[in-house]
């Protein structure tokens, strides 16, 4: 079993490369960002309130993102592994998954992040808006401060795992493939 993070601000091309990874790997994907998506179009309690904060350009508290990831993880015990996608994003919620998985059983996950400058960020997400229909990726100050509130807030995080030895930082900018290829290359040499 493997599970990795894919880390990386918006606009990195995790959603991209976790179609990959899932598929070679064999994982399932969890994106925070897609499940409270989700929860938002079918209008839940939870979704609602994800969306005023979202709107607002700031990040979902922990603890409702904790016990979202904590309920995916134990809908699906039978799986090859976890791929998570936008969590953890803060120290807190980095320590809350390594406990969940600890917990269940499952092996400390290992972090790939994809690193891209602001700037290509920003024009990638206005792009993305333009097909995406996401209000969050069509309003280029709200995607300043998304980013912002990423760097701030998570570069911790990164920091976290580097002290334990489960983390590595590839360029993000590039083919697709070969980016892949890279993120493969580091999967095949830390998850064997």
């Amino acid at each position: 079993m493997k599970n990795i993070i894919l880390f990386g601000p918006p606009g990195a091309g995790k959603g991209t490369q976790s179609t990959k990874i899932v598929e070679q790997y064999n994982l399932l994907h969890l994106s925070t960002g897609d499940m409270l998506r989700s929860e938002i179009a079918a209008g839940t309690e939870l979704g609602l309130k994800a969306k005023s904060i979202m709107d607002a350009g700031e990040l979902v508290s922990d603890d409702v993102v904790i016990g979202i990831v904590e309920s995916r993880l134990k809908s699906n015990p039978d799986v090859g592994g976890f791929l998570f996608d936008g969590f953890p994003r803060t120290v807190e919620q980095a320590d809350a998954l390594d406990k969940m998985l600890k917990d269940n059983g499952l092996p400390r996950a290992y972090v790939v992040a994809l690193e891209v400058n602001d700037e290509e960020l920003v024009q990638r997400l206005l792009e993305r808006g333009k097909t995406s229909g996401r209000p969050d990726d069509q309003n280029e100050a709200l995607i300043r401060r998304r980013i912002k509130e990423y760097n701030e807030k998570t570069s911790p995080v990164a920091d976290h795992y580097d002290q334990k030895g489960r983390y590595t930082c590839l360029k993000g900018v590039g083919q697709v493939n070969d980016i892949f290829e890279n993120i493969a290359k580091v999967l095949n040499t830390v998850t064997a």
